[in-house]
């Protein structure tokens, strides 16, 4: 929808909702003016170097963009600058390079402030017609790098052609010395504006403003016009629109026919009128593929059409007494009523009745097919030409054009037929040229045009004409008295807050609240219309969560848009095809029951009754979540007053309620695509039906709906993977409810029979060869209230337990270990704690500690797959599981937390803090706050307690972003100084050094350097570290989740000097126990990025001196010679920078000869090749040559 109001809030581009609103900036002037003159006085200079002109160019770009919201701050410098630069144009000391970046620079501001206004600012006297039009006759018309002055030179002679004296005047003596004819002036503009006609670039556009200002001279046109529009329509009929070039050349004849019709006189043209319109009939634009076309195509119509009709002012139109805001309000508060204005007695007395052209009929035939065009952009274009001639016709004509309009509303037309109505009806309003008389027939229509919405193959059209719809309503707001609309009111005003609550696009619900927002300003009429409008303003209606379920409470609590708001849901809202919607609407229809619950049970759930039985699968999935949504609503409204469900709905409605799954089943509807959606739809309405006490216990029903939870649980791996959490969630909130209502015998006390049957099926499935059948048994067994576990506590456990266990290393079942870890803590939670206890019923001293145990495994579940890190989620699960129970058994037995117990808990925490994955880190880092910081109790035996709150103090809860590692590796490298801390922390920043992900690497080496720094002259500090750092390397021996990060970790460490103190003695043990363990790891092992790690470590290692060096030596001497070729490669370029640092590792006399050797060595030749170089270089590193040891015939 477009609009030329800018105040209106309309917004045509935006499709998505933003997540942030953007702040518009108003200027307050051109601030940029000193700097601007700098900049274009610097031009002579500037454009002797490239680089010099494309800085100035986008400096000047970026400083003029700044206005193209706000041009007219221009205006008053405008002048300056052009002077400035035609000043440079002029000189003939100008190079042409300099020539050219004026142009460009002139360009810009053309296309900032409009170039109506800005060709307005160049000098058109008689000295300029001349040199201008020889500078543009020396323009290349195909040079594509200078077509911004082209386009400048064409708007300057079309300001030119405005001088007032005869051009043949400036022509002098056309005959020359030698006898030779020159071309006269006319004849040159008039050749280069046809050239320029047919060009592919901007310079056409400009040309066609030249052919308005230059053929509509008066001694022009007499010469010239009729040639002029016989060359245009003979190009027009000789070129079709199959090429670009033919397209191009269409293009130009076209806007210059538009240009000229629009800008000449009509006593000029109209003999030649005709004869165009024929012409373009002939062509039949309106089949042209090219939207650009048919939009100029309609625009040359409608000037054609304008000429074949006077000028006049209809007297007959409808004139709103003022159309100023101030005005009307000024009035409104006077005793005397705003009159219309009735026009003068000289237009009063122009011709009523005289002859209308047979051709006007042609055009408006044109102009409504126009309407129904499939391009926005032609549609407008007709809308506005519609307007324009039905202004000149006759009251009995106008209003059969009216008519005509209204017949594009018909529901066998398109969407966009209906687009081009409204757009329409907008102009015509606007005008005053749609009479009161027809707003009976317009209104219903416009109503229907605002809930327009059409299903189209997985989708729907129609937000276009919605948004017309709106920019109707806009319309009409200004152009109609209130007593006019004031029958309309209450339709309106309700159709306009509908859409702007429910419409499922965001600039449709913009539109309709500007527009409603100008019918309370303009009409005054609206009921309740500046509260509403507090409430549902642009902003409030960007969040469609926000529209649903607050905005429209709060506006239905006014009687007047109550029942029209929960009609429009009732009745569009639950069988949209857009299955967000059709849920959003039940859940606001639950919000709107209390504004209407008799008109709910009442008449509502009477019209959803055979819905839910229905044909169509949309609208019988949103009548069962309305039925659901609403009788929930309505137990609740009374529990208020004592009352039961049963009383305040019909009997008809439980009825149905409790046959409707029968009636699902037995037509098989629970299958295939349709079950995707009937499945959760029947598990929520046993969910509030449950919740709502419905007297269904002990009944058949019961039964049926527990089968269908259940087989909905086991069939979740036949579903779509994109529905399938949303099925699962609703039959788990099924299963809790129905639990909870229909399985007690008495108040707490489970009934036996079905506890069994319950816990025994969901145990069972634990081993089912399906994980999501796993996965939704384990939090079934989560969900099951409380009465449901007594007594069978131990047996759940253990059930998970076994399952978590049997499934360790098993890839396929990691979401299964994952929601067993979360289902743990849900059922402790609901059994309680008892440190005296069974361990049937309660978390107690006999249980508690393999509960735990299988929570610390969770948290060291590293399982990988072509996925990903999938144990991650295992780990995640765990840490909240591990919170929950913590804090549970703290409140109320904290003497079942062992000393032990709780260090390995904290310690894994900040394992997982300190760990690579930002959203894995924030979430570990928050638990492991969480724990510190609790203080009803607190925690028990957390180690270094004290020290920990000095490194995390209460603030930083709130303050520190473990996302951000910048934030979390220096708080987190500060548990290095806490000796129980140490091993867990390093293991963590381990595998965060040797990560991939720059940021991480980088703060985590920062934090963990800065930590060495501090303890690199201790020996005692540094050597308890070295231990931690070989204990990490051997836990984790050949794990190469572990091991090649740490040996990238190692070679930063080595690579820094942080064990410098350890090179002042000979075999120090951590080098040599470290080289060994190296040695070890890579043995017969194929992975590059482990080799190459360990190669660079080896490189490191060479500066312990003893017999640590020989071994590195041997070592990377035979990697020289290793089956891979970038292993040989690798080693060499590293022993090259190792000799570059270490130089005492060679004798002095061979350095360079060795360096040159590894430097000029082929190393990716074959292996026999280099083994020469390779035992030349043993030599000179007094190493012995390794020996080739032959493979026997077994192996």
């Amino acid at each position: 929808m477009a609009l030329t109001a800018a105040d209106t809030g309309f917004n045509r581009n935006e499709e998505e909702e933003p997540d942030v609103i953007a702040k518009a900036s108003v200027l307050g002037g051109f601030s940029e003016n000193a700097e601007v003159r700098a900049l274009i006085a610097s031009l002579p200079e500037v454009q002797c170097g490239i680089i010099a002109q494309e800085s100035a160019i986008e400096r000047f770009l970026v400083i003029m963009d700044r206005y193209q919201e706000q041009p007219h701050l221009l205006d008053p410098h405008l002048d300056w600058m052009l002077t400035m630069m035609l000043d440079l144009v002029r000189s003939e000391k100008s190079p042409p390079s300099l020539v050219h970046l004026c142009f460009k620079f002139l360009y810009i501001i053309s296309k900032v402030r409009g170039y109506k206004i800005f060709m307005q600012l160049l000098p058109h006297e008689v000295v300029d017609v001349q040199p201008v039009l020889d500078l543009l006759s020396r323009q290349d018309p195909k040079d594509t790098e200078i077509w911004e002055t082209r386009y400048i030179l064409l708007l300057w002679l079309s300001m030119t052609c405005l001088i007032p004296f005869d051009l043949s005047c400036l022509d002098g003596n056309l005959e020359s010395d030698t006898a030779q004819a020159r071309e006269s002036i006319m004849d040159r503009i008039l050749d280069i504006a046809k050239s320029y006609l047919t060009v592919s670039d901007k310079s056409r556009d400009a040309a066609s403003v030249l052919v308005s200002k230059f053929m509509t001279r008066a001694d022009v046109k007499q010469k010239y016009l009729g040639d002029f529009l016989d060359w245009s329509l003979t190009t027009v009929s000789q070129t079709n629109d199959q090429t670009v070039g033919c397209i191009v050349v269409l293009d130009g004849a076209l806007k210059s026919l538009a240009q000229l019709y629009k800008h000449g006189k009509r006593d000029d043209l109209l003999q030649y009128a005709a004869t165009v319109l024929q012409c373009l009939e002939q062509k039949r634009l309106s089949e042209s593929s090219e939207a650009t076309l048919r939009k100029l195509g309609i625009k040359l119509t409608q000037r054609l059409g304008l000429t074949f009709l006077k000028p006049r002012l209809a007297k007959w139109r409808y004139q709103r007494g003022s159309r100023s805001l101030t005005a009307n309000l000024v009035a409104s508060q006077s005793t005397t009523a705003v009159e219309a204005v009735i026009p003068d007695m000289e237009t009063q007395d122009q011709e009523e009745d005289y002859d209308i052209p047979e051709e006007v009929e042609n055009v408006i035939d044109q102009l409504l097919v126009g309407l129904k065009d499939k391009e926005t952009i032609v549609r407008w274009s007709a809308a506005k030409g519609l307007g324009r001639v039905t202004g000149r016709l006759p009251k009995e004509l106008a209003d059969e054009v009216v008519g005509s309009v209204l017949d594009c509303f018909s529901f066998q037309e398109t969407e966009n037929s209906w687009h081009g109505g409204c757009l329409a009806l907008a102009e015509l309003g606007r005008r005053g040229l749609l009479l009161p008389s027809r707003l009976p027939d317009v209104v219903p229509l416009i109503l229907k045009a605002l809930t327009y919405d059409k299903k189209k193959g997985a989708s729907s059209v129609g937000s276009n004409v919605r948004d017309a719809a709106c920019y109707v309503c806009w319309a009409f707001a200004r152009a109609y008295e209130p007593q006019e609309l004031n029958p309309f009111v209450t339709q309106i005003a309700s159709a306009l807050l509908i859409t702007t609550v429910f419409d499922r696009v965001v600039n449709c619900r913009r539109a309709a609240s500007a527009a409603f927002q100008e019918n309370v300003g303009r009409q005054g009429t609206f009921p309740h219309g500046i509260d509403i409008m507090t409430a549902a303003d642009y902003y409030a209606v960007g969040n469609l969560n926000n529209c649903y379920l607050k905005i429209s409470v709060y506006i239905t609590s006014f009687s007047e848009y109550t029942k029209p708001m929960i009609d429009h849901l009732v009745a569009m809202k639950i069988n949209h095809w857009d299955g967000g919607i059709r849920e959003l609407a039940t859940k606001a229809l639950h919000n709107l029951t209390p504004q209407a619950p008799d008109y709910m049970s009442l008449t509502v759930l009477p019209q959803l009754l055979p819905m839910t039985v229905g044909a169509d699968l949309h609208s019988r999935h949103g009548a069962i979540l309305a039925c659901a949504e609403i009788t929930h609503a309505l137990y609740k409204l009374g529990a208020q007053t004592n009352r039961p469900v049963v009383e305040v709905v019909s009997s008809e409605f439980v009825d149905a309620v409790k046959n409707l799954h029968q009636t699902i089943f037995d037509r098989k509807q629970y299958r295939g695509f349709g079950g995707e959606l009937m499945r959760p739809a029947m598990c929520t309405l046993i969910e509030k039906m449950s919740l709502s006490k419905m007297p269904f216990k002990n009944d058949p029903v019961i039964t049926s709906w527990q089968w269908l939870i259940d087989d909905t649980l086991k069939s979740l791996h036949f579903m779509s993977s994109g529905v399938r959490d949303g099925i699962q969630d609703s039959a788990l909130s099924a299963l809790a409810a129905l639990c909870e209502e229909f399985y007690q015998d008495q108040p707490g006390h489970a009934n036996p029979q079905m506890q069994e049957i319950l816990v025994s099926q969901y145990l069972n499935q634990l081993n089912s060869p399906e994980v999501l059948t796993r996965c939704s048994s384990c939090l079934a067994l989560g969900r099951l209230p409380t009465f449901v576990i007594h007594s069978k506590l131990q047996q759940i456990l253990q059930g998970l337990q076994q399952m978590c266990i049997a499934s360790q290393k098993d890839v396929n079942f990691v979401e299964a270990r994952r929601d067993a870890v979360s289902a743990m803590a849900q059922v402790c939670i609901k059994a309680g704690v008892n440190a005296r206890g069974s361990p049937d019923s309660f978390l107690c001293s006999e249980n508690v500690a393999d509960v735990y145990a299988v929570l610390f495994d969770g948290m060291s579940d590293y399982t990988i797959s072509s996925r990903g890190d999938l144990g991650a989620w295992v780990r995640m699960s765990a840490m909240t599981s591990l919170m929950d129970i913590t804090l549970l058994v703290v409140a109320s037995a904290p003497e079942l937390l062992s000393p032990d117990l709780v260090k390995r808990m904290m310690c894994c925490l900040a394992q997982q803090a300190a760990e690579k994955i930002d959203r894995f880190r924030a979430h570990a880092g928050t638990v492991f706050l969480q724990l510190l910081h609790s203080t009803e109790p607190a925690v028990p035996h957390i180690p270094h307690r004290e020290e920990l709150l000095s490194i995390f103090p209460y603030e930083s809860k709130t303050s520190l972003n473990w996302n951000a590692a910048s934030q979390a590796f220096p708080h987190i490298t500060q548990l290095l100084r806490l000796p129980q801390y140490q091993y867990h922390t390093l293991l963590g920043l381990t595998v965060s050094m040797g990560d991939v992900t720059q940021s991480t690497v980088r703060f985590s080496s920062e934090s963990l350097f800065n930590h060495l720094k501090g303890i690199q002259e201790d020996s005692a500090a540094l050597g308890r570290f070295g231990d931690i750092l070989l204990r990490i390397f051997k836990d984790h021996f050949r794990n190469e989740r572990v091991s090649v990060p740490f040996l990238k970790m190692l070679d930063q460490m080595l690579a820094s000097s942080c064990f410098k103190i350890f090179t002042t003695q000979e075999n120090h043990w951590f080098c040599v126990d470290l080289l060994a363990l190296c040695i070890e790891e890579i043995k017969k092992s194929k992975n590059v990025q482990k080799l190459c790690a360990c190669i660079a470590v080896f490189c490191g290692l060479i500066q312990f001196q003893g017999e640590v060096r020989k071994k590195v030596l041997s070592q990377l001497l035979r990697y020289l010679c290793h089956p891979f070729p970038v292993i040989r490669k690798t080693t060499a370029s590293q022993m090259y920078e190792m000799l570059l640092i270490y130089d005492d590792v060679v004798d002095p006399e061979v350095l360079d000869d060795a360096l040159t050797l590894l430097s000029d060595t082929n190393w990716e030749s074959g292996v026999a090749e280099i083994r020469p170089h390779r035992n030349q270089l043993c030599d000179w590193f007094a190493v012995p040559r390794p020996e080739v040891v032959a493979k026997s015939p077994a192996q």
